[in-house]
């Protein structure tokens, strides 16, 4: 199915959609990229979604993508006495590993691990930030408080540590289990929560055994201390706004996502801007004009995708929230200013044949009347190389591995076509052709770049690229190669 926009659209499933009409609907209203939460759900009804959007694949033809979003180590306090309690700003309030219920003045938090890593002058940041807590005094088993910004405090609340590195693994004994499961499941996309350093996605890595593409979900401080880092052992970057937003001051979140999408599309890896984008349209079919802004900003600094989170997957209007990202998408790329900020921003070191062949394939399509660049990937690599380039005309990837035109949905600018496995160039120029002119690209009369690697079916070996007729005849009446 072909999209009038580049920027692909990730969209959460949920209770609001979890028939197949409606993940139908929501694939054909623009959804390239669905999101299993695994927070939410047992393996059972995870199973049943991913089920029907490979039937919704089927049946419509196209490629789409399924994202595991694993749910990461939770950190809560227990349970008060009376269910919930008032924090007044200066009062004291310990934390300790006692498991008797709270009041006033205490609560349990069993999480010892956070104690060994906490210093006097620490924060500790209470569902959502609601509350702030500075550490007075501590040691390995209590930490002795006082409330910064107070409020009502209640059972299990979430509680971020934005100021220290935890000792603690990205991978609970209940994300094994999910992976596991959805690595079996077959999903393309297994997103890591609660990354804190490379070695959380190195061990990610080694269970997942290549059978999905690892995409690191930047939330804490330390990930963006470390980004590079992380960026260089993962396969693709959410930028989580909402937990970025929590333990960082508000203010510094919109500079870093410009850092983190500039240094992705360097790196060709996948971007995903994510949380909050259309957050009114979980109970209106209208967003804000602050929200369309929002969306209409990561477009504009190049990310991959945009993703919806709650208002796909539990709110009352989850294909008007898709609409409208597409609408917004393709209105902000047929902006001329669109054009500009994307070419000004472009900056990669090109260090290999494979930089230097798409490169030239860019511009000579930007500077000559070519319909569509045609890239042959078996890994993915020179696609998504190609659309770090960000071409003004269309990215189309035929590769033989269905797996690999799965991950690419979720790249900016791909439009992927099932081909079968090549051994001659000339093959390949007229199978990029036929695909050109059935997915309506281009015409008999038209001229297309197509980029290869010989010998085929060797990732990264690209080292090839023709401008070639969309007619047959004159492909094989020409010089062959």
């Amino acid at each position: 199915m072909r999209r009038l926009r580049n920027v692909k659209i990730v969209a959460t499933l949920g209770p609001a959609s979890d028939s197949y009409e409606m993940i139908e609907a929501l694939h054909k209203a623009g959804a390239d990229v669905f999101r299993l939460n695994m927070s939410h759900g047992s393996h059972d009804e995870i199973r049943k979604k991913h089920d029907i959007i490979r039937k919704v694949e089927e049946t419509t033809g196209s490629t789409i993508g399924i994202l595991a979003d694993l749910q990461g180590p939770k950190l809560r306090v227990g349970v008060f006495a009376g269910d919930s309690e008032q924090l007044v700003v200066g009062a004291p309030f310990r934390l300790d590993l006692d498991e008797a219920e709270g009041d006033a003045g205490r609560v349990c938090l069993p999480h010892p691990e956070i104690f060994a890593a906490l210093e006097p002058g620490a924060s500790l940041l209470v569902n959502d930030g609601k509350i702030r807590l500075k550490v007075i005094d501590c040691g390995t088993d209590y930490a002795n408080c006082e409330v910064v910004i107070g409020g009502v405090i209640s059972n299990r609340k979430g509680v971020n540590v934005p100021d220290v590195e935890l000792p603690l693994a990205a991978l609970s004994d209940k994300d094994r289990s999910d992976l596991a499961f959805v690595c079996e499941l077959g999903v393309d996309w297994l997103a890591l929560s609660f990354v804190q350093r490379p070695a959380d996605v190195e061990e990610a890595r080694e269970l997942v055994k290549g059978r999905a593409a690892i995409l690191s979900k930047i939330e804490k401080p330390n990930a963006v201390d470390r980004f590079e880092e992380i960026l260089a052992v993962s396969d693709g970057i959410m930028v989580a706004r909402g937990d970025l937003g929590v333990e960082l001051p508000v203010q510094n979140v919109p500079p870093i996502q410009k850092r983190l999408v500039r240094k992705c599309r360097a790196a060709a890896k996948p971007v995903i801007v994510a949380t909050q984008m259309l957050e009114s349209m979980i109970e209106s079919p209208m967003p804000t004009r602050a929200e369309v802004s929002d969306v209409a900003t990561a477009i504009y600094e190049g990310a991959d995708a945009v993703m919806l989170s709650a208002e796909s997957a539990a709110g009352d209007f989850p294909i008007e929230a898709v609409t409208t990202m597409d609408n917004v998408a393709t209105e902000v790329e047929q902006d001329p200013t669109y054009t500009q900020i994307i070419e000004a921003s472009r900056k990669a070191d090109r260090m290999t044949v494979a930089d230097g062949i798409v490169a030239a394939a860019r511009e000579i399509a930007e500077t000559t009347n070519i319909k569509a660049i045609c890239c042959f990937t078996q890994s993915g690599t020179t696609a998504l190389l190609t659309a770090r380039e960000r071409p003004r005309v269309p990215i189309i990837a035929l590769t033989p591995e269905v797996g690999t035109a799965r991950r690419l949905a979720l790249s900016w600018g791909t439009n992927c076509v099932m081909t079968g496995e090549l051994d001659r160039f000339k093959a390949a120029v007229v199978s990029a052709a036929k695909a050109a002119r059935s997915e309506g690209f281009a015409g008999e009369d038209d001229l297309i770049v197509v980029t290869a690697g010989v010998p085929f079916n060797t990732p990264g070996s690209t080292n090839i690229l023709r401008v070639a007729p969309c007619d047959e005849r004159l492909i094989f009446s020409s010089d062959p190669e």
